[in-house]
């Protein structure tokens, strides 16, 4: 879903940058190297004391330039479009013959990245393969999908409706259709029956799914309502019941819905999450500020607008208006001969499922697709300095087209920071029970590229973390509001049957519906090279002969290399035990083992719905953790090109029942990171982050450890700043 608040800010945002291209960097709002109060800040060097003018100084050299976007160029193939290009590419299509009297309404204009090979083979200081742009359009109730070259400048592929569903939704889309019940006479009659006024209503448009032939050939979105009196968080305030079907293109109210006039609306009580809101101080003991410092900046730099270069590592970094953040071309460079080693082609996050588990009437149709429906990266809003991101983080704007082709910036989108938590890289220690003592530990410091959507009600945190021994961990984190239920109970106790209730009370009248989240990923592994191969490690029982040992069982590893897609299909199972590499045939150890990378699931969930359900027809790429895929470069969207109101006729199941051969050829890995979400008290008025992740690890990548010679951290060279008295 999105908010319409949101959508206001995101508006105002929009246009405001659009008039003079902000740049790109929120100044530290509170440095703990500035004198704000009565003590002076000092940096301790061992047993030396420096004011803040003289050790400190070199912070002040780290701030971030702003980028001006009206005059940015592209310096590598994959550069997303600049402001320039989105212009060039309105005016290509207005004058293209099918729009030159009618221009269209853009709900994406994305770049059409070159071939994978162009891109392989370019370097730097090359001429860049053509630019084009992905332009997802509608026009007179049509979807309409174009290529438009801008080197040429024409249009070289125009598609109108080619497959089942509509582009993602438009903020005007979003707009019209949430003004809809103020001018109908039965919504009218209905709130005036609830003792509400209607300038406190806050009308929202949640996507409507598909559920059959019945709902088919025309444009419709969802239309609820919340009360926002006494409160900003309307989330706690449903009007529940109340629901109209609203065709998108001609704004008619297609069928109402009046089935909760017996429910209460909630009250406001307690549902104001702002800090400013809090009446008292919470009963615990206060936190003293924390911030990891850094007193040479940061070691990470980022060169041309995108390459970033840390450690051992050099990627590539976007944002995106429908997967939010994208890492392309993500290498990593051998510590024993300086190598720079392919791991990944692109990875990012495709589509994201979040299915509700109610039935009824205002309720069945809530199975929204994010990415494809609202945009990742459309629904960003700008990450906040010292609270989203720490300090010293490199921020990093979004480009994109707003609905009448014109360029606006989405300021500070991303955010990429160094992470230190006291964690470990590597450690051993020997005892005094030997002749010799040893103490080698290595911290362990990580690089981080963040990003933070609002679709509505819930904020996704997603992290794509680096470190230096290969790894690469992907976390995704749950945040915002519940959507909820009104109901008539203020506690169980009133409740004659809990089993029927769609999921748990989680404050007075307050029902927090039971649902799921599902975010696939799409993982072009380039494992030293593009020929790869998918296998499935199984760990294997055995039992040992009469006689031939103490023990009866044990386990030994049996590797099986998939064939075709269908064999790369894997559902995770606690008791049938494997790990998952992604091998490069043709490249090995010295010991002749293939490198590679496997991926390491964490805490997941699986779909349990049937899977003839509409919901899971149209998200069938739910239906396994684990897909391998042929490289194709259409195919990118889980859940399709055109997945609003879409039928599941173009999805990663779909093209995975093609069954192509994948042995030792160009692959893609998909994985589904899952949560199953029963609400609890906590989770009010807003909840607490709730996260899981996996990880890409090399497996036999590596000659050996690639951080054994790791410097460790000496207390010379991290000078300690701490308050003193004037």
């Amino acid at each position: 879903m999105v908010k319409t608040s949101s959508l206001v800010h995101f508006c105002f945002i929009s246009c405001l940058v659009l008039f003079i291209f902000a740049g790109s960097w929120y100044p530290p709002s509170n440095s703990s190297w500035a004198d704000n109060s009565k003590q002076t800040t000092w940096c301790t060097f061992k047993n030396r004391i420096f004011s803040n003018s003289k050790a400190c100084s070199v912070l002040d050299a780290q701030v971030q330039k702003p980028i001006d976007h009206a005059a940015e160029i592209p310096h590598h193939p994959l550069d997303p479009l600049t402001a320039q290009e989105i212009n060039c590419v309105r005016t290509i299509l207005s004058t293209y013959e099918p729009f030159s009297s009618t221009f269209p309404i853009i709900h994406s204009l994305m770049l059409d990245e070159p071939d994978k090979l162009q891109v392989l083979r370019w370097t730097k200081g090359d001429p860049f393969p053509p630019r084009k742009a992905d332009v997802l359009a509608m026009l007179n109730g049509q979807s309409h999908v174009l290529t438009v070259d801008l080197d040429s400048r024409r249009v070289t592929s125009h598609a109108i409706n080619p497959r089942s569903g509509y582009p993602m939704l438009s903020v005007e889309d979003i707009k019209a259709a949430s003004k809809v019940p103020f001018s109908n006479a039965e919504f009218n009659k209905s709130i005036a029956a609830r003792g509400i006024s209607l300038s406190e209503l806050i009308c929202l448009t949640p996507s409507a799914g598909w559920f059959g032939p019945n709902e088919e050939g025309k444009r419709v979105t969802k239309v609820l309502c919340y009360s926002n009196q006494g409160t900003p968080n309307f989330y706690m305030r449903p009007i529940e019941g109340l629901v109209m079907t609203v065709d998108l293109d001609t704004l008619e109210v297609l069928k109402f819905s009046d089935t909760g006039r017996g429910i209460p609306i909630p009250k406001s009580t307690n549902t104001d999450y702002r800090y400013k809101a809090h009446g008292k101080e919470p009963e615990m003991e206060p936190l003293n500020p924390i911030s990891m410092e850094q007193p040479k900046g940061p070691s990470f730099r980022v060169e041309d607008g995108h390459i970033v270069k840390w450690a051992n590592w050099v990627f590539h970094l976007k944002a995106d208006e429908r997967a939010g953040l994208v890492i392309s071309r993500a290498m990593v460079r051998d510590s024993e001969n300086g190598e720079l080693r392919n791991v990944m082609y692109k990875g990012f996050s495709s589509e994201l499922f979040v299915p509700y588990m109610d039935l009824e009437e205002s309720w069945y149709f809530k199975s929204f697709m994010d990415a494809g429906e609202f945009g990742l990266g459309m629904s960003a809003l700008p990450l906040v300095p010292l609270n989203d991101c720490p300090r010293y983080s490199y921020y990093m704007d979004g480009v994109f087209a707003a609905s009448n082709g014109k360029p606006y910036v989405q300021p500070n989108m991303i955010c990429l920071f160094e992470r230190y938590a006291g964690d470990i890289g590597w450690r051993h220690s020997e005892t005094q029970l030997h002749d010799f003592q040893i103490r080698e530990t290595r911290p362990k410091v990580t690089l981080v590229a963040r990003m933070a959507a609002t679709v509505g009600n819930y904020d996704y945190i997603f992290d794509w973390e680096f470190q230096t021994d290969g790894l690469i961990r992907i976390k995704v984190g749950l945040s915002g509001m519940l959507m909820v239920k009104g109901s008539p109970y203020n506690s169980l106790y009133q409740v004659p049957n809990q089993d029927v209730m769609s999921g748990p009370l989680i404050s007075e009248n307050v029902i927090g519906v039971v649902h799921d989240h599902f975010i696939t990923f799409h993982l072009d592994m380039d494992i030293d090279g593009a020929n790869n191969s998918f296998a499935d490690v199984k760990l294997v029982k055995e039992h040992g002969l009469p006689g031939e040992s103490p023990r009866k069982s044990y386990l030994r590893v049996q590797r099986k290399v998939a064939k075709t897609e269908k064999d790369a299909r894997i559902k995770l199972k606690l008791y049938d035990p494997s790990e998952f590499h992604m091998i490069n045939p043709s490249r090995r150890s010295r010991l002749g083992n293939p490198t590679g990378y496997k991926i390491v699931p964490g805490g997941t969930a699986a779909s349990l719905l049937d899977h003839d359900d509409p919901p899971q027809l149209r998200s069938a790429f739910t239906n396994n953790q684990i897909w391998v895929t042929l490289y194709n470069k259409s195919e990118q969207w889980a859940g399709g090109v055109l997945v609003y109101q879409s039928r599941g006729d173009d999805t990663l199941a779909v093209w995975s029942e093609r069954d192509r051969p994948i042995e030792n050829k160009d692959i893609v890995l998909w994985y589904t990171l899952g949560f199953h979400h029963i609400p609890c008290q906590e989770d009010f008025p807003v909840m607490p982050v709730v996260t899981s992740s996996f990880e890409l690890k090399p497996v036999n990548f590596f000659e050996s450890n690639p951080i054994l010679r790791a410097a460790p951290a000496f207390e010379k060279d991290l000078p300690v700043c701490r308050p003193s008295a004037s």
